[in-house]
């Protein structure tokens, strides 16, 4: 059969042996900048202070989720290791080589606003710097943004169009430079905040340790429930790179080179990265008599020019680090799937950073009304059932056996064409799954009282969204395909 120029282009085609590069080190860099971002900090110190929970059990949590993250992603990634295939290729085999489609442009889509939000985050760091060195004020406002926000937001924008466009293999080497580098500077910063706490950073965080109010969404529940949470609620954050890990895996050399990159770059990252967080988030309440949430603000009141240089550094490098990872590659894939013969990767990122610029410009004044914890839990259940469904049609339904040629066919005797190019049952499994997920998000959109009822008691602030969306979509696939 041969290849259809709606289905194929080069970024879209299976990664030759002599390309498969990566390693182990750069799958854990992968993870570095994922887990390192600026929202990272936030989401994982806001788990330690807003779940009620010991901090033992928060840590417990976040490891158990690390590992239960590692298991799906060496899921998700193992098709793309063995055949080089790209996430929207690998979601062809489930949903059809055009009804594929639509979950790729809907990662896509949610890549494009995180990479907006992300953007921002960078450019928060940048304006730190500018001010520092400058003692400017910062200027008129527009938006919710003062002149030196706006410059730093373009200049962080740009720079971001100017990397992906050199490539993939410029792109790997930040990620390699980036990962250990924010870790070096991210020990300095804690190393400078515990020695202004002095004794009261352990206090504080012996505080913090101890438990406090439940609040954020985790009021009213119990210890199990809260634990829960905060382990649902991290699954959720990864939930975007779990779905579209192929993207990366088709770069790798072999299986076992991802496994082994998955375990350090997954659970050694959210631990190592955890505690650190936890530490400056003491220090900051033990120097300042409160939490300060954002860490340029924080790094703003220390007001010493050394770290001030330095933290901007770590923080730009991070969260461009994420961008690169979670929000760039993808969507630019899901774009070249949309049109081949008309867009590449190369094209795919422009027009990605092109809405994120808009949703970054938009975040301060409209976007962030929506708070942390729905945005990511409403994400993560748009996006779950569709884990479910592809990895089990493809493990259990498929039995793991792929055809790399009908991938790229539009040949009704294709054997992903299903109906005219759409496998309706995967895409009922998706929509069926995807409500009830977001539902748990949102339980007034259910239109079934005991399930609107439920999720309403569960509490959590719907932290469990992504477990309850892929487990629905993996059943409901598999019930609808064995009939």
């Amino acid at each position: 059969m041969s290849k259809s120029i709606k289905l194929y282009n080069k970024d879209l085609a299976p990664t030759q042996s002599s390309q498969k590069k990566w390693g182990w080190f750069e799958i854990f860099n992968v993870w570095a900048n994922d887990v390192q971002s600026l929202f990272g900090y936030t989401l994982a110190a806001s788990l330690f202070l807003a779940s009620g929970l010991n901090g033992w059990a928060v840590f417990l949590a976040l490891i158990l989720a690390g590992f239960f993250i590692m298991w799906l992603v060496n899921l998700s990634g193992k098709p793309s290791v063995k055949h080089g295939i790209p996430y929207p290729v690998f979601a062809r085999v489930s949903m059809g080589v055009f009804g594929a489609n639509f979950p790729a442009m809907a990662r896509g889509l949610v890549a494009m606003f995180w990479y907006g939000a992300q953007t921002y985050a960078a450019s928060t760091a940048v304006a730190l710097l500018i001010t520092g060195i400058t003692g400017a004020s910062g200027g008129a406002e527009f938006l919710g943004m003062n002149t030196i926000m706006w410059v730093s937001f373009i200049f962080v924008s740009a720079f971001q169009i100017y990397l992906f466009w050199q490539g993939i293999d410029l792109i790997k080497r930040f990620l390699n430079f980036a990962g250990p580098a924010v870790y070096v500077v991210m020990i300095v910063l804690m190393i400078a905040i515990w020695a202004k706490a002095g004794g009261g950073l352990l206090s504080e965080v012996g505080n913090i340790f101890s438990g406090g109010a439940r609040s954020g969404g985790f009021e009213g529940l119990g210890s199990f429930g809260a634990f829960l949470a905060v382990f649902s609620i991290m699954v959720g954050y990864f939930a975007a790179v779990v779905i579209n890990f192929g993207d990366f895996a088709r770069f790798v050399k072999n299986e076992n080179e991802m496994k082994k990159g998955n375990l350090w770059g997954l659970v050694g990252n959210v631990v190592f990265f955890s505690f650190i967080t936890l530490m400056i988030t003491g220090g900051t309440i033990a120097v300042f008599g409160e939490y300060v949430a954002q860490p340029t603000e924080m790094v703003a009141k220390v007001d010493n020019m050394l770290l001030t240089i330095i933290a901007a550094f770590a923080f730009f490098s991070a969260t461009v680090g994420i961008n690169m990872v979670a929000n760039f590659i993808p969507p630019a894939y899901d774009l070249a799937n949309l049109i081949p013969s008309k867009i590449n990767f190369r094209i795919g990122g422009l027009i990605t950073a092109i809405c994120g610029f808009v949703v970054g410009g938009l975040w301060v004044s409209v976007i962030t009304q929506m708070g942390m914890f729905p945005f990511v839990n409403t994400l993560g259940a748009i996006l779950a059932p569709v884990f479910g469904i592809m990895i089990v049609d493809y493990y259990i339904i498929k039995k793991e056996k792929l055809s790399v040629k009908d991938l790229f066919s539009e040949s009704p005797r294709g054997k992903y064409h299903y109906q005219n190019g759409f496998n309706q049952k995967g895409m009922l499994a998706w929509i069926i799954s995807g409500y009830i997920a977001v539902g748990t998000v949102w339980p007034n959109i259910l239109i079934t009282d005991g399930l609107t009822n439920f999720f309403a008691n569960l509490g959590g602030g719907g932290g469990y969204a992504w477990m309850i969306g892929a487990a629905l979509g993996a059943i409901i696939h598999l019930g609808i395909s064995k009939k």
